[in-house]
């Protein structure tokens, strides 16, 4: 029986010690909480969210909802624990972010091969036999050690999360329940705009002041496209909100029977749903200005914030040139890297890079080559991308269909062609299991 460290208790870190257990390995998992927290991180648990509660879509011919499936097929810890604390959220997986933390905690600490160590910093990086997770926001410590055990630059960006009001403090009399098209349960608030007040709410917006970065920040500061605050977002021309995050196609307003002229969905934000998050509104405004600009919102006008948007500082690394197909270090070492510093971005796909590099240290422990996973699933895909030395502008990526090969026989018709694809993943990935079973 061989020993490895995972560095990192968050939905990555957490996956790798899970599936280096589960193969027989004795782990040990270091979390810096509770004795020390990045600014963004409150929960002294493990598995924090900090920027959404919601892991996207379960429809199967989704991204998101492959990528799921084929976690399933991995025997996700991640997975397990959102469909314990999860709360309605239509056609997507959201959770109640408390209940989600404290259920994958009891899982780490009462698993007989985990040894879980909380509120130890690690600032240097094992010679070997390690998985690092340590996440968008990597302390800066580790993020010189890392930086010098690579040799390689670092690309710095920053992430934003969204404001939470209270459900009571929402107007009924303004907004309505609803999802886009009918799909699912009628689970999100929609607060519709007519186009005067569409203008009336933008012209604030954008004119809103935001939360000064000190030189250092300005020089580095980039914004990633996944998670953009909404006031940088408005700049771009006064529609772009309208086909982005208050597009209001799927919508029709009860009272009206039309659709409105823009619209903003709010999500559940916990299980008893007392709190509702606005979604796609991660923002670094200040905080008077959010309340004055966000309770320009219809149906919002009394709303009480449970918490501000917070912008927060993101840390990934030039995976390209770093790691291959396995999230391990190119330069060998038996070192693996996992979750959001690798550059891959969302809840889900941290995770599913967790199983992968978990999966293939273990391999390596027990004396066998690591695989990578089929090219054709959303891991292998996820795993290609970010592994791909070819490209030369590295940039996070989320699952998404694009990434993946296409069909040997093209299928014009969108909805099809993505059956087939994720059709075709599953087997692929089934196919993997068995061979390794064999």
């Amino acid at each position: 029986m061989s020993e490895a460290a995972v560095i990192g208790g968050g939905l990555a870190g957490c996956e790798a010690a899970w599936a280096l257990a589960n193969a027989g390995h004795q782990v040990t998992l270091y979390e810096m909480k509770p004795e020390k927290y990045s600014p963004a991180h409150k929960n002294p648990g493990l598995a924090e969210l900090v920027c959404s509660n919601s892991f996207k879509s379960t429809r199967p011919i989704s991204a998101a909802g492959l990528l799921k499936e084929e976690m399933t097929l991995l025997g996700s810890l991640v997975l397990e624990a959102a469909r314990e604390s999860a709360v309605s959220a239509g056609g997507a997986l959201a959770v109640d972010r408390d209940l989600f933390s404290a259920a994958v905690t009891r899982r780490i600490l009462s698993h007989p091969r985990i040894k879980t160590v909380m509120g130890q910093e690690i600032t240097r990086i094992p010679e070997r036999n390690a998985v690092i997770a340590t996440g968008p926001l990597t302390s800066p410590a580790m993020s010189d050690a890392v930086g010098e055990l690579c040799g390689e630059k670092y690309l710095s960006f920053y992430d934003a999360s969204a404001p939470i009001v209270a459900f009571d403090s929402v107007d009924p009399q303004k907004t309505f329940f609803a999802t886009r098209y009918g799909r699912g349960e009628a689970d999100y608030i929609n607060c519709p705009f007519s186009q005067p007040e569409y203008d009336a709410f933008y012209d604030a917006l954008v004119s809103a002041r935001s939360v000064e970065l000190a030189p250092f920040e300005r020089e580095y500061f980039k914004v990633y496209e996944g998670c953009m605050p909404i006031e940088v977002m408005a700049r771009r021309g006064r529609d772009t909100l309208r086909f982005g995050p208050m597009r209001p196609v799927g919508i029709k307003v009860p009272w009206t029977g039309h659709r409105p002229w823009a619209n903003i969905q709010l999500r559940k934000d916990n299980a008893d749903g007392s709190l509702y998050n606005i979604v796609g509104f991660q923002t670094n405004l200040l905080f008077g200005e959010q309340e004055r600009v966000f309770r320009m919102i219809p149906g919002l006008e009394n709303a009480q914030f449970f918490r501000f948007g917070v912008m927060h500082r993101n840390t990934f690394m030039d995976s390209p040139r770093l790691l291959d197909r396995c999230f391990r270090l190119r330069k060998g070492c038996g070192l693996y890297f996992a979750g959001q510093l690798t550059g891959v971005e969302g809840y889900m796909e941290s995770a599913a890079s967790g199983i992968a590099a978990g999966r293939n240290l273990a391999a390596e422990l027990s004396g066998r080559e690591p695989r990578p996973f089929p090219r054709d699933t959303m891991l292998g895909a996820l795993s290609h991308y970010v592994s791909d030395p070819t490209v030369t502008d590295f940039q996070p990526m989320g699952s998404n269909m694009g990434i993946l090969p296409p069909l040997e026989q093209h299928e014009r018709n969108k909805e099809l062609r993505y059956t087939k694809m994720a059709q075709r993943a599953v087997a692929s990935l089934r196919r993997y299991l068995e061979e390794e079973t064999a």
